[in-house]
């Protein structure tokens, strides 16, 4: 039994350390099978040998057979991609643009009624995924009061298009197709509304394009720079600070997590996204925010698992935008939840960086601010048409 768990292992990390060189699906499965059975023959034949007997030298070769076997059948088992339902049918408001950057974008949109505005609002959502209900209600009392309003799905996630190579998910390219959607649009300048990484996707579009921006909401914000916070952003203050997340814990899931720290692609190949999206799909977050009964569960309908994944791992690793935002003179509306499990440096951060923000509390509200949290839309709105 040692034998066999120390063969797994063995088998387990010459798969990963093998997509250093190969993303080839078949090659990692056979480099793992391969030091699975050759661990368990030598584990096997030396345990025998201590009894020095020829028929328990006998045993060790069958015992070699039958650790050979388990390699191939556990290789099949692991490597075999399972049946994957049709993917969700395209909401009928559901729109796309094809961006220059090579971006096809998901998005829906509600035009401005009455004196229409001349810059756009833009939602940015989260990192969970998509906008999958379309344009809010706040979304659509802005189009009421003249501004035309745009919710889109991030690179990889929900409707949009997935990249064949992981590794292109990152901050910069999320930038850059905010920037294409600007002027696609054919907008000088954007509001943007973000909440929480979408927040930190507004700060970062900020850094890189100063004066394109007419105001901007930081809902629930994220860091600025989560090389900030060694610790994370979670506030040891509150209650029940952690976020816990119910993902499928399967041989496979664990081993494209493991092969994505090491080669995006080598994940990718051996589980394309229709089948990591599926499994990540019945992913529930956990906000346990500081006060009693601001514990919201928040479903990923439309996950996009790589992108996800990869431009979380990319923002940690981005230079410090902070010098490029001080003294930014956009507006801008900072909210938070007094309950938010964040620390509230996090978004203080937000109010000390740029000169023309405010901060109002939303009192008795948790991380998950929803256009029904009072009074969360009458901040915005109130913002928006002073």
């Amino acid at each position: 039994m040692v034998g066999t768990l120390v063969a797994a292992v063995a088998g387990l990390t010459a798969t990963v350390l093998a997509a250093a060189l190969t993303s080839r699906t078949a090659l990692l499965a056979t480099a793992g099978a391969l030091v699975f059975a050759g661990v368990c023959v030598l584990v096997g034949w030396a345990a025998f040998a201590v009894a020095g007997a020829e028929e328990a030298r006998r045993s060790g070769t069958g015992f070699a057979v039958v650790a050979t076997l388990l390699a191939v059948v556990g290789a099949m088992v692991v490597f075999a991609p399972p049946s994957i339902p049709e993917p969700a049918s395209a909401r009928s408001d559901v729109r796309y643009w094809e961006l220059p950057t090579g971006s096809r974008i998901a998005y829906t949109s509600v035009a401005a009624r009455g004196t229409v505005r001349s810059d756009p609002v833009v939602f940015l959502h989260d990192e969970l995924g998509a906008p999958a209900d379309g344009v809010s209600d706040l979304g659509r009392a802005l189009a009421a009061d003249g501004y035309p309003v745009y919710a889109y799905d991030q690179l990889g996630v929900g409707r949009s298009a997935r990249l064949s190579d992981p590794a292109g998910y990152t901050v910069a390219r999320h930038v850059a197709d905010l920037e294409a959607i600007r002027i696609t649009l054919g907008a000088p300048r954007l509001v943007l509304i973000g909440q929480s990484w979408g927040a930190s996707l507004a700060a970062q579009y900020l850094a890189a394009h100063p004066d394109r921006v007419a105001k901007v909401v930081f809902s629930a914000p994220g860091p600025l720079w989560p090389q900030s916070w060694p610790s994370g952003v979670g506030d040891p203050r509150s209650a029940d600070p952690t976020r816990s997340m119910a993902l499928e814990s399967s041989p496979r899931m664990m081993l494209a997590a493991a092969l994505l720290t090491v080669n995006p692609k080598a994940a990718h190949d051996f589980m394309p996204d229709p089948e990591a999206d599926d499994r990540s799909r019945t992913q529930t977050l956990l906000l346990r925010d500081g006060c009693p009964g601001t514990a919201s569960p928040i479903p990923a309908p439309l996950p996009g698992f790589y992108s996800t994944q990869r431009t979380a791992i990319d923002f940690k690793a981005i230079p410090d935008p902070r010098p490029a935002l001080r003294g930014n003179p956009t507006p801008a509306l900072i909210l938070r939840g007094t309950c938010d499990h964040t620390h509230p440096e996090v978004a203080a951060e937000y109010t000390s960086t740029f000169p023309n923000s405010h901060q109002p509390p939303i009192p008795n509200a948790g991380h998950a601010l929803l256009p029904t949290t009072p009074p969360y839309q009458t901040h915005i709105t109130a913002f928006l048409h002073p």
